[in-house]
């Protein structure tokens, strides 16, 4: 696989089979995240949105020791130092959020070493979190006096209730892997050697499955998540029928008679 290099070779993307690559790509820094990153994010997350051969994302961090140690703060004085700067930089990094969040099929975070600040906002609009056994979380911004917007906050009570996420901001402490598993925060904790092919084999089942239904899933993931007036059920209750109007119904029930796997098609 080939990867593209974007935001100077900060971040690597691209798609193998059916699977979307994301890499962050700054490892001397613990993949601390700066505006061209942010940026160049979000290109490529809307890009592989739009292209239908993509089944799912998979988001990592390049060098072993880190996911993302959350936004460059060495980079803040000169990108988040004047009123102009700061609203720039929150709605470029708001929009990665929000493309990562609202990617129309699965993401999965694969997190090793640091997932800190930014880096665990991001891990957060991920749908499926798997970590490695030495991976450390923390939100320090308390510590560093920075502002955080309601939907953050509002992501992570979603994920691990209002009382956990406040602990989280108040202490803005680190906590382990094991913290992370019990409250909820990630889905899986495997040996760090064994991270990378338990995250395949979780892509590999999921891109097997019938694309359409996994679209009407996240659908209504994101419907459950959002205010009740800005839930469009209709179009769930539409891609719900176009789900049982589909070549893949089709193929899904006879594969089951003639025990096989099915071959879906996103039809």
């Amino acid at each position: 696989m080939t990867l593209n290099e974007i935001a100077g070779g900060k971040i690597l993307g691209g798609r193998e089979g059916a699977v979307g690559r994301l890499i962050l790509n700054n490892p001397e820094r613990h993949n601390a995240l700066s505006l061209d990153m942010w940026q160049g994010g979000a290109d490529l997350v809307e890009q592989m949105a739009a292209d239908p051969e993509t089944r799912l994302l998979v988001i990592s961090g390049a060098g072993g020791k880190a996911f993302a140690a959350g936004a460059d703060i060495s980079k803040f004085e000169q990108e988040r130092s004047t009123p102009e700067a700061i609203e720039h930089y929150k709605k470029t990094n708001s929009r990665f959020y929000a493309a990562v969040t609202n990617f129309p099929k699965p993401v999965i975070a694969m997190i090793n070493g640091y997932c800190i600040g930014g880096g665990l906002a991001l891990a957060i609009c991920c749908d499926i979190r798997i970590c490695e056994e030495g991976a450390r979380f923390a939100v320090p911004a308390a510590k560093l006096g920075l502002g955080y917007g309601y939907d953050g906050i509002k992501q992570l009570a979603h994920i691990v209730g209002p009382s956990m996420a406040t602990e989280i901001f108040y202490t803005a402490r680190q906590f382990s892997s094991a913290e992370a598993y019990d409250m909820g925060l990630v889905n899986r904790v495997v040996p760090a050697d064994g991270l990378e092919a338990y995250v395949e084999d979780y892509a590999a089942r999921i891109a097997e499955n019938a694309p359409m239904t996994i679209a009407c899933v996240k659908a209504i993931k994101l419907a459950i998540e959002a205010d009740p007036d800005q839930r469009d059920l209709k179009t769930i209750e539409g891609m719900v029928k176009a789900c049982f109007e589909s070549e893949d119904y089709i193929e899904g029930r006879r594969a089951f008679v003639e025990k096989r796997k099915p071959k879906f098609v996103g039809r």
